[in-house]
């Protein structure tokens, strides 16, 4: 027979369960992880080579968002035989013509963690894209049908994003204008994301000089802002080092660094079934085990850093617990023992080793 705790967890966490079925989910799990596309010139061994190895360095700083992690003296092996971490290859037409290396997921990630390499998990927060390419022949804010968006969606994959774009219609280019997209204050384009449902929000002034595409962009997670340039010799290229400058910047706030993961209590009030499902997606980096489950509440063994817990959670819009109201929190009664004999009440556990959140 399962644990009574267990059957309560099931039975309180479908209670009202179906009212929530609607609210749209956020962070995004990354299918196309471990697939990398390359542009080639031609499909010989030595071109074959050369992508091999260039979409290794892509996959690398995919997982870690450090570009010095390819040169870990770890990796020499793999650097020097990738074959043993890929699975298939492919060419694809295009255009661009490129080499397509899907590299397997469990060889991957034990070579990469042998190495001494902490790892960005597959599930990651949604960017949503306000893109103001202004070109020779004007301005124009890149729309989620449009044709503009393409190299925007590429570049999005090449570095293991989850991207959205507005539907650019004519509110919103009227907001996804320069002004807006070079300012710093979030609140026009945090308004028009709304209807959207992402985690994050990024937006990027493109400008043509001389064939030559430069970019300022500003990124807001939470709370927190980023910023910076790029350039690129084509407005693809420029796409990609933007979105390689927000990984490299989102990456150190959900990967541990070698000895920095400790073992924590995680606990989390407001369950039902939906969000149960989701805070599973977001625990597995943590090697999250459910330690008990009490009415709407649940607590998790987990493995990690508090911050590195707390930016995760965050994607899923979870409120840290205050210690001053948990050292407030009234007395409650505890489960029934075995032999049907209540238990005396009990007020909340509260220990340093233990995050308290609730939805």
């Amino acid at each position: 027979m399962r644990p009574p705790s267990f059957m309560r967890l099931k039975n309180c966490l479908f209670v009202g369960c179906l009212s929530l079925m609607s609210l749209p989910a956020l962070a995004e799990t990354v299918n196309t992880l471990y697939q990398v596309r390359e542009p080639v010139s031609g499909q010989t061994p030595d071109e074959k080579t050369r992508a091999t190895q260039a979409a290794l360095e892509t996959l690398v700083i995919r997982l870690t968002g450090d570009p010095k992690a390819v040169q870990n003296g770890g990796l020499a092996e793999v650097r020097k035989d990738p074959q043993q971490i890929i699975s298939q290859y492919g060419y694809d037409a295009g255009p661009p013509e490129t080499l397509q290396v899907d590299f397997d997921p469990a060889s991957t990630e034990r070579a990469m963690r042998q190495a001494g390499l902490s790892l960005w998990g597959s599930n990651r927060p949604v960017i949503m894209a306000w893109w103001l390419n202004d070109a020779t022949d004007g301005a124009n804010l890149v729309g989620d049908g449009q044709a503009s968006a393409e190299p925007l969606r590429r570049a999005a994959q090449h570095r293991g994003l989850p991207l959205r774009l507005p539907l650019a219609d004519l509110g919103e280019q009227g907001i996804g204008n320069a002004k807006t997209l070079d300012g710093n204050d979030v609140g026009p384009l945090k308004e028009a994301s709304e209807r959207y449902g992402s985690d994050a929000i990024l937006a990027v002034h493109a400008q043509e000089n001389g064939g030559q595409w430069q970019g300022k962009w500003h990124l807001w997670l939470g709370d927190k802002m980023e910023q910076g340039s790029a350039s690129g010799a084509s407005s693809a290229d420029l796409a990609d080092a933007v979105l390689l400058a927000v990984s490299q910047r989102l990456a150190p706030r959900f990967v541990v660094k070698p000895g920095a993961s400790t073992g924590m209590v995680l606990d989390v009030q407001g369950m039902n079934l939906e969000r149960y499902a989701q805070l599973l997606r977001l625990l597995e980096p943590f090697g999250g085990r459910l330690k008990s489950a009490d009415g709407d509440r649940v607590a998790f063994d987990v493995s990690g850093s508090p911050d590195q817990l707390r930016s995760q959670l965050s994607l899923a819009k979870l409120q840290e617990v205050p210690a001053s109201e948990l050292a407030s929190a009234p007395v409650t009664a505890a489960p029934v023992a075995a032999d049907g004999t209540p238990a005396a009440p009990q007020p909340p556990a509260v220990s340093d080793s233990a995050l308290h959140f609730r939805w």
